[in-house]
């Protein structure tokens, strides 16, 4: 009897061990369908006018910036996000945002309530809406005489 109870712990090990179950296919069977693959989609390039990483001249305004979509457009389009603030190390809110879903390889945001004679930084991202971690960010700095 002992060796009865032993090879039948042996025999559930392995079975434990070796993954046994019941097997799939056919109607009503317990098969799974994998998960269907990411979508691929080509990197997003983006340009920036005023170009990305640029110091613009102080200036008297008004202040805009054009985001171009250079890549192929991802098939649910893309999220534009833009903020400008006070580069001065204050940590001050944003005094301008943006937050916006399109299609538009080009769009222009007109950037108002900049604050006179202090350096601002303006923060552009763009995430695509098809495939989330395709992300491309940028920034410039600039001012208003």
């Amino acid at each position: 009897m002992r060796y009865v109870s032993l090879f039948v712990v042996m025999i559930l090990s392995l079975c434990l061990v070796s993954g046994c179950k019941k097997g799939g296919g056919g109607s009503g069977g317990g098969g799974t369908t994998p998960p269907p693959p990411p979508p691929t989609e080509a990197d997003l390039v983006v340009s920036l006018n005023p170009a990305s990483g640029s110091v613009q001249a102080p200036a008297l305004g008004p202040f805009s910036v054009t985001v171009s979509i250079t890549s192929t457009m991802p098939a649910n389009g893309v999220k534009i996000e833009i903020s400008a603030k006070k580069d001065d190390g204050s940590g001050a809110a944003p005094y301008f945002t943006v937050n916006e879903n399109t299609t538009a390889t080009t769009k222009t945001y007109n950037i108002t309530n900049t604050p006179v004679n202090v350096q601002c930084l303006v923060e552009v991202k763009v995430t695509s809406l098809t495939k989330a971690t395709n992300v491309w960010t940028g920034s410039y700095r600039y001012s208003s005489k």
